[in-house]
Formats: C-alpha cells, structure tokens, sequence
C-alpha cells in the first residue's frame, strides 16, 4: 500500500480493492480499502501536526540543496521565557532558480494573489508571479501565512523586495484584484512603484449595477486604448451610452488600469492576475496537505515546469519565442495595410514595421526583422531564464538536525467544519450567471427522496412516509410493509447461494 500510494496519492479507493483482491485473492470491503489508503498516505505525507516541528530543519535541507535560497520563519512571540515552544506563524520561500531566473528575464513586473490554504491548519498562499519570454507564467515566490491583511502583506512584500533588490523608490509594476491589506502595503513599501488593478475584477464589480456585454466592451476599449486622446474618447463613448457607468468608472483612477498611463517599464500591457491564477490552480491538489507536504508539492511542480518548458525550447525555431511569433506575425499582416511617407532623414510617419520596410527599400541596413523586437522576446534570453535549476532535496532520514532553544508548534487555526473545497469560490454575479445560462444551483432547495418522492429526508433515512400516504395505511403498517421488503431481499440472496 505504500508504494502505491508514494506513486499515486490520489489512487481510487476501487483501485485499491482490486489490487488487493488480484495480490492476496481476499476481497474488503470498500470502508477498509479507504482505512488502508488513509493511514498510508499518513504515513507518506507526513502527520499535519509533526510537520511543523520539523520546518527548521526542512528550510535547512532546501537551502543546503538550493544555493541562495532564501526560507523565512516566524513564530509567534511568548511571553513566557521559560516556555519553549512556539507557534508557527508565516513561512516564506524563494528559490535561488527562480530569483535568478526573473533577474535575467528583464522585466520588473510582478502579479500578486493569495488563495486559500485547504486542511485542518487553514491559512492564505500568497504568491508573486512574473511574466518570462514566451509570455508564460514564472513563479518567484510563495509563502503561507495566517491571513490576507494589510501586516501579511508587508511581511511578504518585504522579504521580496529584499530578495529581488528593491529599494524604497523602485520604480517597480504590480498587478493585483486590490485584495484586503495588499493596497497600504505596497503603499508603504514601495510609494513609486507602478500598481495595477486586474481588469476583470474590475468588470466583476461593474456587473454588480450595469450588466451586459456592451459594457464589458466598452470597459475594454478604455482599457486597451494606449493613448491619452484614445483614452478621451473611449471614456466619452461610455459617458454617451450610459453616464451612471461613466462616473462609476471615473472613480477608478485611469493609471490603474488603462494602458494609456502605463509606463512601459515593465515591457508588458497586462490588464489581469490571470497569471496567479493559473500558478494557483496548478497547485490546487497541495493545498490540502499537511505544510511541509504542500511545500514540497510546489517545489516539485516548479521543478517539473522547467523541464516542460526545456522540451518546447528544443521544438523552437527562429529568432524570437513562439508566443513572440505569433504575436509578430500579426504585426506583421497588419503593417501590409499602412503607407509610410519617409522625410529622408531618420523620421518615418506610422507603423514601426512598415517604417523598417520602407527604409529597407530606400537602401537602409535593417537587417532582420525580427532583430528590432525587444531582446525580451528572443530565444536566446528565453534559454538564460530557464538556465537556473530546482535541485531535488533529500529524504527526510537525511536532513539535517537544526537544534533551537524553541519547538514549533501549531498554528492558532482550529478544523473547519465540512468536506475541503477544491474549486474557486465563485462570486455572487458568476453564481447568478450560471442560474440564467441553464446551469440551476442546488442550493438553498430541498431534495426529493428517491424512494417516496418526499421532500426533508432522503433514501437512507426513509421510514416509508410516500408509501403510507400512498395507499393511505398507517405509519405501523408502513414499517411492516419495510420488513416484509427486507425479508424478500434476504430470501433473494439466499436462493441466489443455493
């Protein structure tokens, strides 16, 4: 069973019987296949409760292994000195790979999101993800804290800035859906930085007072206008079609969200946190382990991303990465359609690549088009980025013991009541979306019994009420009615015997 679980943690429990039956010629029953596969993957996992006294010494492990990597602990204070534990608070982790990675792809931009922890020890997953060459996620750090507010922020915030070099006045960009504590954090840390609102959080909002997708499109084209005048006569459209949506919108500070007073520093357009998102939903299935198990499930993803995208450089031809490509060649197909006047200097009027055309033709060196691209988009720094490798670490027989006056111990979270989520909690505008588009919900309805057709009990605890009401007897008779049921089925099975 161990071994089926350390290749497979998430093998059904059918699977499990089957396997057993084939291997021993003995049948379970499906309870003790689910007992079996429980105290196994225990076992591989790691107790959720013992994890945390071993953090010091897997941060130590990961470190060892991984070179520059920066692992932060914080506990929270006792104010007994005699007492020598301590709960755990927040962890944070960057790997070396990563941080080095992110140097060498040259853009100073971040997305920032955090996502809920899953387990008896629930907390926040706040991550910081940056855009790499072929306009792919590239994750750079994650930590698990307490909760998403202004103080979990600035603690991770901090660190980051740290890590990646960031002073007090960098003129660094962001993006994030405005999450509680996130705006006074990097407010506070980094005044000039560049802070973008994701796009479809601030749709999702608009959805709430003017719905349609007129006003989506509308909010797209002030978004995506990439000049000021643009930006005036987009907003102007959205004042003429609705003026309530207009001055709701004007609310909303423009450099923000529209790429009209983007800086351009960042080398990117991005209007959404979709980049977070996807980290987020990559790691869905580690969020419910213990902590150094769910620690350890990011880790390997992202060691596993790299070779992925190892595999697709070695598929790529040509100067610039697929993505670039693509984008490229649309460029490319909508210069065909612009006339440039050259004044016979250095000054073209319109479209850049139909200028580079027109100067090739009066005799000017060019060279290749696709030289003129931003080195951002090339393959060969596409291939620096991804030069930087997660190493693996050891067993756990194998770390290093890391003696400290104090012991780790639980955090201050107590078991939710219910079954984990898995999926996104979905917000009440996408709720009543699915109701219109067919999709009904299930909530707040009761169920009909699929025996009696009777609603406030299902079939497990039906005692007969459809049965009495139907033939009009009395509850007595309807559980004699049950029993002889019963009595048949038993005689069913034993004829089937004999």
């Amino acid at each position: 069973m161990l071994e089926q679980i350390e290749e497979n943690p998430e093998i059904p429990v059918k699977a499990v019987q089957e396997q057993f039956q084939r291997r021993f010629s003995v049948g379970i029953s499906r309870m003790k296949a689910y007992r079996a596969k429980f105290i196994a993957k225990k076992h591989v996992e790691g107790d959720y409760a013992k994890q945390y006294t071993l953090l010091r010494d897997y941060a130590n492990e990961l470190i060892q292994q991984n070179p520059g990597t920066t692992v932060k602990i914080e506990v929270d204070a006792n104010p007994d000195p005699g007492n020598n534990t301590r709960q755990f608070r927040r962890i944070y982790v960057c790997l070396a790979a990563l941080k080095q990675g992110l140097k060498a792809i040259g853009r100073d931009f971040l997305v920032l999101d955090g996502a809920f922890m899953k387990g008896p020890f629930p907390g926040q997953l706040l991550s910081a993800v940056g855009v790499d060459c072929n306009n792919g996620i590239y994750p750079v750090a994650y930590a698990i804290v307490e909760s998403e507010n202004k103080e979990s922020w600035t603690w991770f915030l901090e660190i980051l800035g740290d890590d990646l070099g960031l002073g007090t006045y960098s003129n660094f960009t962001f993006i994030s859906d405005r999450q509680k504590g996130i705006l006074p954090a990097i407010s506070k840390l980094f005044p000039c930085a560049e802070h973008r609102y994701c796009l479809r959080h601030i749709h999702e909002n608009m959805k709430v007072s003017f719905k349609g997708d007129l006003y989506k499109d509308k909010l797209w084209n002030c978004a995506c206008a990439t000049t000021v005048p643009e930006l005036s006569v987009a907003m102007d459209d959205l004042k003429a079609f609705n003026k309530k949506a207009h001055l709701w919108l004007s609310k909303i500070p423009p450099l923000h969200w529209s790429r009209a007073y983007f800086s351009g520093r960042a080398v990117s357009d991005i209007v959404l946190n979709s980049m977070c998102e996807v980290f987020n939903g990559k790691i869905v299935e580690g969020r419910d382990k213990p902590i150094i198990s769910a620690l350890e499930y990011i880790r390997e993803y992202l060691m596993r991303r790299i070779v992925t995208v190892l595999n697709v450089m070695e598929r790529s031809e040509g100067l610039l990465t697929p993505k670039a490509t693509e984008v490229f060649e649309g460029i490319k197909r909508d210069a065909t359609a612009y006339h440039v006047q050259w004044n016979g200097g250095g000054i073209y009027i319109r479209h850049a690549v139909a200028a580079i055309w027109e100067k090739a033709a009066n005799r000017g060196r060019v060279g290749a088009l696709e030289s003129w691209v931003h080195p951002v988009y090339t393959v060969e720094r596409w291939k620096q980025v991804y030069s930087f490798r997660v190493n693996p670490i050891n067993g756990r027989t194998l770390w290093t013991r890391v003696h400290a006056p104090t012991t780790i111990t639980l955090p201050k979270h107590h078991t939710q009541v219910g079954r984990p989520k898995k999926l996104r909690k979905r917000s009440a505008v996408e709720l009543k979306e699915m109701t219109q588009s067919g999709r009904l919900s299930k909530k707040h309805t009761k169920g009909a019994c699929s025996k009696c057709k009777k609603t406030g009990h299902n079939s497990r605890t039906c005692k007969g009420q459809g049965e009495a009401v139907k033939t009009g007897k009395s509850g007595k008779s309807g559980k004699a009615e049950k029993k002889r049921k019963v009595m048949v089925s038993l005689l069913y099975g034993l004829f089937l015997v004999t």
